[in-house]
Protein backbone atom coordinates (compact mmCIF):
# COMPACT_ATOMS: atom_id res chain seq x y z
CA UNK A 1 0.00 0.00 0.00
CA UNK A 2 2.85 2.36 0.85
CA UNK A 3 4.52 1.53 -2.47
CA UNK A 4 1.32 2.33 -4.38
CA UNK A 5 0.99 5.63 -2.53
CA UNK A 6 4.55 6.58 -3.40
CA UNK A 7 4.00 5.62 -7.03
CA UNK A 8 0.86 7.78 -7.16
CA UNK A 9 2.72 10.75 -5.65
CA UNK A 10 5.59 10.31 -8.11
CA UNK A 11 3.13 10.11 -11.03
CA UNK A 12 1.44 13.32 -9.88
CA UNK A 13 4.68 15.24 -9.38
CA UNK A 14 6.56 14.00 -12.43
CA UNK A 15 3.76 13.81 -15.01
CA UNK A 16 0.42 15.35 -14.03
CA UNK A 17 1.64 18.55 -12.38
CA UNK A 18 3.92 19.68 -15.26
CA UNK A 19 1.22 18.85 -17.83
CA UNK A 20 -1.43 20.78 -15.90
CA UNK A 21 0.90 23.76 -15.50
CA UNK A 22 1.80 23.82 -19.19
CA UNK A 23 -1.86 23.58 -20.22
CA UNK A 24 -2.67 26.52 -17.92
CA UNK A 25 0.16 28.57 -19.42
CA UNK A 26 -0.85 27.68 -22.99
CA UNK A 27 -4.48 28.62 -22.39
CA UNK A 28 -3.36 32.18 -21.59
CA UNK A 29 -1.40 32.63 -24.83
CA UNK A 30 -2.72 34.72 -27.70
CA UNK A 31 -3.15 32.23 -30.53
CA UNK A 32 -5.45 31.65 -33.52
CA UNK A 33 -8.71 29.81 -32.94
CA UNK A 34 -8.52 27.77 -36.18
CA UNK A 35 -6.12 26.86 -38.98
CA UNK A 36 -7.85 29.39 -41.24
CA UNK A 37 -6.91 32.22 -38.90
CA UNK A 38 -3.33 31.04 -38.46
CA UNK A 39 -0.24 32.24 -40.30
CA UNK A 40 1.80 29.73 -42.28
CA UNK A 41 4.28 32.25 -43.68
CA UNK A 42 8.07 31.94 -43.71
CA UNK A 43 9.50 32.93 -40.35
CA UNK A 44 13.05 33.91 -41.32
CA UNK A 45 14.50 31.44 -38.79
CA UNK A 46 16.60 29.74 -41.48
CA UNK A 47 19.04 31.73 -43.60
CA UNK A 48 18.09 32.16 -47.25
CA UNK A 49 19.05 28.98 -49.10
CA UNK A 50 21.02 30.94 -51.69
CA UNK A 51 23.21 32.69 -49.10
CA UNK A 52 25.87 29.99 -49.44
CA UNK A 53 26.49 26.84 -51.46
CA UNK A 54 26.88 24.47 -48.51
CA UNK A 55 24.63 21.46 -48.07
CA UNK A 56 22.40 21.49 -45.00
CA UNK A 57 19.99 19.30 -43.03
CA UNK A 58 17.67 20.79 -40.42
CA UNK A 59 15.30 19.03 -38.04
CA UNK A 60 12.66 21.69 -37.35
CA UNK A 61 9.82 21.94 -34.82
CA UNK A 62 7.10 24.31 -33.64
CA UNK A 63 4.21 24.13 -31.20
CA UNK A 64 1.10 22.85 -32.92
CA UNK A 65 -2.37 24.39 -32.90
CA UNK A 66 -5.35 24.26 -30.56
CA UNK A 67 -5.18 22.94 -27.03
CA UNK A 68 -2.92 20.11 -28.15
CA UNK A 69 -0.20 22.75 -28.64
CA UNK A 70 0.14 22.77 -24.85
CA UNK A 71 1.25 19.15 -24.94
CA UNK A 72 2.97 18.67 -28.25
CA UNK A 73 4.67 20.11 -31.27
CA UNK A 74 4.91 19.42 -35.00
CA UNK A 75 8.28 18.49 -36.49
CA UNK A 76 9.65 18.25 -40.03
CA UNK A 77 12.84 17.73 -42.05
CA UNK A 78 14.53 20.32 -44.27
CA UNK A 79 17.41 19.54 -46.63
CA UNK A 80 19.48 21.69 -48.99
CA UNK A 81 21.72 20.01 -51.51
CA UNK A 82 25.16 21.50 -52.25
CA UNK A 83 24.97 24.45 -54.62
CA UNK A 84 21.19 24.62 -54.46
CA UNK A 85 19.38 27.91 -53.87
CA UNK A 86 16.26 26.10 -52.61
CA UNK A 87 15.35 24.14 -49.52
CA UNK A 88 13.31 20.94 -49.67
CA UNK A 89 10.88 20.37 -46.80
CA UNK A 90 9.27 17.06 -45.78
CA UNK A 91 6.28 16.88 -43.39
CA UNK A 92 3.70 14.36 -42.43
CA UNK A 93 0.18 15.76 -42.08
CA UNK A 94 -3.23 14.41 -41.15
CA UNK A 95 -5.07 14.41 -44.45
CA UNK A 96 -4.72 12.84 -47.90
CA UNK A 97 -1.34 11.35 -48.76
CA UNK A 98 0.33 12.29 -45.49
CA UNK A 99 4.00 12.76 -46.41
CA UNK A 100 4.29 16.10 -48.20
CA UNK A 101 7.21 17.72 -49.99
CA UNK A 102 7.43 21.52 -50.03
CA UNK A 103 3.85 22.03 -48.90
CA UNK A 104 5.04 25.00 -46.82
CA UNK A 105 8.10 27.29 -46.76
CA UNK A 106 11.06 25.54 -45.16
CA UNK A 107 10.87 27.58 -41.94
CA UNK A 108 7.18 28.46 -42.00
CA UNK A 109 5.24 29.32 -38.89
CA UNK A 110 3.09 26.42 -37.76
CA UNK A 111 -0.35 27.56 -36.62
CA UNK A 112 1.32 31.00 -36.17
CA UNK A 113 3.89 29.46 -33.81
CA UNK A 114 7.56 30.28 -34.35
CA UNK A 115 9.66 27.24 -35.33
CA UNK A 116 13.18 26.46 -34.22
CA UNK A 117 15.98 24.25 -35.46
CA UNK A 118 16.14 21.20 -33.21
CA UNK A 119 19.34 20.01 -34.87
CA UNK A 120 21.37 21.08 -37.90
CA UNK A 121 24.16 19.53 -39.95
CA UNK A 122 25.93 21.55 -42.65
CA UNK A 123 28.78 21.30 -45.12
CA UNK A 124 30.45 18.09 -46.22
CA UNK A 125 28.78 16.01 -43.47
CA UNK A 126 25.32 17.14 -44.59
CA UNK A 127 26.21 16.38 -48.21
CA UNK A 128 27.22 12.85 -47.18
CA UNK A 129 24.06 12.26 -45.13
CA UNK A 130 21.42 13.73 -47.46
CA UNK A 131 21.13 10.51 -49.57
CA UNK A 132 20.59 8.51 -46.37
CA UNK A 133 17.94 10.96 -45.16
CA UNK A 134 16.15 10.81 -48.51
CA UNK A 135 16.30 7.01 -48.48
CA UNK A 136 14.82 6.94 -44.96
CA UNK A 137 12.00 9.25 -46.08
CA UNK A 138 11.30 7.05 -49.11
CA UNK A 139 11.25 3.92 -46.92
CA UNK A 140 8.85 5.35 -44.32
CA UNK A 141 6.21 2.62 -43.87
CA UNK A 142 3.21 4.90 -43.15
CA UNK A 143 3.39 7.20 -46.16
CA UNK A 144 0.18 5.98 -47.82
CA UNK A 145 -3.32 7.39 -47.72
CA UNK A 146 -4.72 6.79 -44.23
CA UNK A 147 -1.25 6.33 -42.71
CA UNK A 148 -1.77 9.04 -40.10
CA UNK A 149 -3.12 8.79 -36.57
CA UNK A 150 -2.85 11.76 -34.26
CA UNK A 151 -2.30 9.65 -31.12
CA UNK A 152 -0.36 7.61 -30.22
CA UNK A 153 0.89 7.64 -33.82
CA UNK A 154 2.03 7.31 -36.49
CA UNK A 155 1.86 11.11 -36.80
CA UNK A 156 4.19 13.91 -37.90
CA UNK A 157 6.61 13.29 -35.06
CA UNK A 158 6.61 9.52 -35.70
CA UNK A 159 7.73 10.32 -39.26
CA UNK A 160 10.66 12.52 -38.22
CA UNK A 161 11.59 10.07 -35.44
CA UNK A 162 11.79 7.33 -38.10
CA UNK A 163 14.27 9.39 -40.13
CA UNK A 164 16.34 10.32 -37.06
CA UNK A 165 16.46 6.70 -35.87
CA UNK A 166 17.31 5.35 -39.34
CA UNK A 167 20.19 7.83 -39.77
CA UNK A 168 21.82 7.98 -36.31
CA UNK A 169 24.84 9.77 -37.77
CA UNK A 170 22.67 12.87 -37.93
CA UNK A 171 23.19 13.08 -34.18
CA UNK A 172 19.67 14.45 -33.74
CA UNK A 173 17.45 13.84 -30.73
CA UNK A 174 13.70 14.41 -30.96
CA UNK A 175 12.30 16.94 -28.46
CA UNK A 176 10.71 15.26 -25.45
CA UNK A 177 7.35 16.93 -26.15
CA UNK A 178 7.19 15.64 -29.73
CA UNK A 179 4.20 13.41 -28.96
CA UNK A 180 4.19 10.37 -31.24
CA UNK A 181 7.96 10.15 -31.54
CA UNK A 182 7.94 6.92 -29.46
CA UNK A 183 5.30 5.18 -31.56
CA UNK A 184 6.07 1.62 -32.61
CA UNK A 185 3.72 -0.88 -34.29
CA UNK A 186 2.38 -3.84 -32.36
CA UNK A 187 1.92 -4.33 -28.65
CA UNK A 188 5.57 -4.37 -27.59
CA UNK A 189 8.75 -3.22 -29.28
CA UNK A 190 12.43 -3.29 -28.36
CA UNK A 191 14.70 -1.34 -30.67
CA UNK A 192 18.46 -0.83 -30.58
CA UNK A 193 19.85 1.92 -32.80
CA UNK A 194 22.09 0.90 -35.74
CA UNK A 195 25.10 2.39 -33.93
CA UNK A 196 24.24 0.52 -30.69
CA UNK A 197 24.10 3.76 -28.68
CA UNK A 198 20.36 3.84 -27.97
CA UNK A 199 17.89 1.35 -26.54
CA UNK A 200 14.18 2.05 -26.86
CA UNK A 201 11.46 -0.16 -25.39
CA UNK A 202 7.77 0.66 -25.70
CA UNK A 203 4.30 -0.80 -25.43
CA UNK A 204 2.78 0.59 -28.62
CA UNK A 205 4.09 4.07 -27.84
CA UNK A 206 1.87 4.24 -24.75
CA UNK A 207 4.51 3.47 -22.12
CA UNK A 208 8.20 2.73 -22.21
CA UNK A 209 11.78 3.80 -21.62
CA UNK A 210 14.75 5.05 -23.61
CA UNK A 211 18.36 4.80 -22.50
CA UNK A 212 21.38 5.91 -24.49
CA UNK A 213 24.17 8.31 -25.32
CA UNK A 214 21.86 10.74 -27.10
CA UNK A 215 18.65 10.39 -25.09
CA UNK A 216 20.08 9.94 -21.60
CA UNK A 217 17.32 8.34 -19.55
CA UNK A 218 13.63 8.81 -20.41
CA UNK A 219 10.32 7.42 -19.29
CA UNK A 220 7.39 7.97 -21.63
CA UNK A 221 3.78 7.54 -20.65
CA UNK A 222 0.73 8.15 -22.86
CA UNK A 223 2.81 10.28 -25.22
CA UNK A 224 4.49 12.56 -22.67
CA UNK A 225 8.10 12.18 -21.62
CA UNK A 226 10.07 12.76 -18.42
CA UNK A 227 13.80 12.27 -18.26
CA UNK A 228 17.34 13.53 -17.85
CA UNK A 229 19.99 14.28 -20.47
CA UNK A 230 23.42 13.73 -18.94
CA UNK A 231 25.76 14.65 -21.82
CA UNK A 232 23.97 17.93 -22.60
CA UNK A 233 22.67 18.59 -19.09
CA UNK A 234 18.91 19.12 -19.12
CA UNK A 235 15.66 17.97 -17.61
CA UNK A 236 12.95 16.68 -19.93
CA UNK A 237 9.69 17.90 -18.46
CA UNK A 238 6.35 16.47 -19.65
CA UNK A 239 4.53 18.86 -22.04
CA UNK A 240 6.98 21.70 -21.35
CA UNK A 241 9.93 20.09 -23.11
CA UNK A 242 13.67 20.30 -22.59
CA UNK A 243 14.97 22.66 -19.89
CA UNK A 244 18.77 22.89 -19.95
CA UNK A 245 21.33 24.55 -17.75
Amino acid sequence: MRLLRRAAIAFFLVFLLPVAGTVAWWSLQDRPTSWRGASWAASGVLPAAGDNSDAAIHVMAARTGGLKGAISLHSWIVVKKPGSAEYERYDKVGWGMPVRRNAYPADALWYSNLPWSVHSVTGAEAERLIPQVEAAIAAYPYAGNGGYRIWPGPNSNSFVAHVVATVPELGAQMPPNATGRDYAPGFASLRISPDWRELHATLGGLAGVSIGMRSGFEVHLLGVVAGVDFLRPALKIPALGRVGW
